[in-house]
């Protein structure tokens, strides 16, 4: 596969991943049953499986790894905190208000790898300054 369509797949993947992210989150704040569905629970873990693997195949061919770029060991980092935010918003969790702050922060966190990804620096709010 060439560069350019990992790199499609890999950015279909962030955006369908975001988005069942975002359903699932709604679906956990208003206890919905959708939430323990079959395809609520396979779907988000085929996606991210192809996401990492194309995250990873991304960063082989550009010859890139997180012990030499801090843009890429900042979004590795920052992604961890986003599973754990998603883990608690979604499953762990006890109460309402817990799931929707760690929602909200985890979706920050996701903005925040994003804007990572395209800067390629660990203060993507600083570049061009």
């Amino acid at each position: 596969m060439s560069y350019a369509a990992i790199k499609t797949l890999h950015i279909s993947c962030v955006a369908l991943s975001y988005s069942l992210f975002f359903l699932r989150g709604i679906w956990s704040l208003n206890n919905s049953s959708m939430l323990h569905s079959h395809y609520a629970n396979v779907l988000p873990h085929v996606v991210d499986t192809v996401l990492l693997t194309s995250a990873i195949t991304l960063a082989v061919m550009l010859g890139v790894s997180p012990l030499n770029s801090v843009w890429l060991l900042t979004k590795i980092s920052a992604l961890l905190l986003y599973i754990v935010l998603g883990s608690v918003a979604i499953r762990r969790g006890k109460t309402r208000r817990t799931k929707l702050t760690a929602w909200i922060a985890a979706q920050l966190v996701f903005c925040f790898i994003v804007a990572t990804a395209i800067t390629h620096s660990p203060t993507p709010w600083l570049r061009g300054t």
